[in-house]
């Protein structure tokens, strides 16, 4: 006895006779086979390429890889030099200009044998008052100007000054001289204490705590650039500034001797009595 198969388009039409065939099961159970031919397709196809996709993404990946490696690999042909004529004559050495005293010759001893020395006095005293030792006698220029050599080698060397930029912001930390209150840090919050006014508002709201504020110290002690880091609002942070900007010149930072511009930084307490 054969299966039974109930999708047969033989056992539709008997099923579904008389019956509206135009949509519902019967248009489902028709198309069924073909629908399902058509999702297994598309499955095994996205299966596919999801699964072979590391393996082409290393191969595109290696491809421009070497790409790469051959763009700098790329030999690079310098020119060589012109030659040089073996003809064309050094230039002549150039002679230092004359010093601005005058020099006399007193080379270092060099011992020789007794046929080769020749009897040279060498300079007294009181030349040598009057000219420096060298290699060879030198007239001096008295309008030249005093050139002093450079140690060789890894002597001492002079160490230039550091140019101030008038314009810089130094940090606190970083300057020889920090800027200071006339009179020291004890005295600017003695002054802070009975310049501020405590807001209106910050006393019916019971707002405490500290407005921590930034400002720069100039080159003439005067404080710009008033500025609220953290603060508690209420009015407190209007108030702290406004001290500040009242604030008395405070003695400048120095660096290399010169008054430079300084930022500094401190917090403003609000307490309730």
């Amino acid at each position: 006895m054969s299966k039974l198969d109930i999708f047969r388009s033989e056992w539709l039409e008997v099923v579904f006779a008389d019956k509206n065939k135009s949509y519902g099961a019967y248009q489902l159970r028709k198309t069924n086979g073909a629908n399902t031919t058509r999702a297994l397709i598309i499955g095994s196809v996205i299966f596919l390429i999801l699964f072979f996709s590391p393996k082409i993404y290393s191969l595109i990946k290696g491809s421009m890889d070497n790409q790469d490696e051959q763009l700098k690999a790329q030999e690079v042909i310098i020119a060589p030099p012109p030659p040089v004529d073996p003809k064309t004559p050094p230039p002549p050495p150039v002679e230092p200009p004359p010093p601005k005293v005058d020099q006399v010759k007193m080379p270092p001893p060099i011992v020789k044998p007794d046929e080769q020395v020749r009897d040279e006095e060498p300079p007294t005293v009181e030349k040598l008052k009057e000219a420096d030792p060298g290699q060879r006698d030198i007239k001096g220029d008295p309008t030249a100007d005093i050139q002093i050599a450079e140690p060789v080698g890894e002597g001492p060397k002079r160490t230039e000054a550091v140019a101030v930029d008038d314009n810089k912001v130094y940090d606190f930390v970083s300057i020889e001289k920090q800027p200071e209150y006339p009179g020291g840090i004890a005295k600017f919050y003695k002054y802070l204490g009975g310049a501020i006014k405590y807001p209106p508002m910050a006393q019916e709201n019971n707002v405490q705590g500290k407005v921590f504020l930034s400002f720069v110290v100039e080159k003439d002690g005067k404080l710009t650039d008033i500025q609220v880091t953290r603060g508690l609002g209420s009015g407190t942070d209007e108030e702290a500034i406004r001290v500040l900007k009242a604030s008395p010149r405070w003695n400048p930072g120095i660096q290399n001797g010169k008054p430079v511009r300084v930022k500094y930084n401190i917090n403003v307490n609000f307490t309730l009595n």
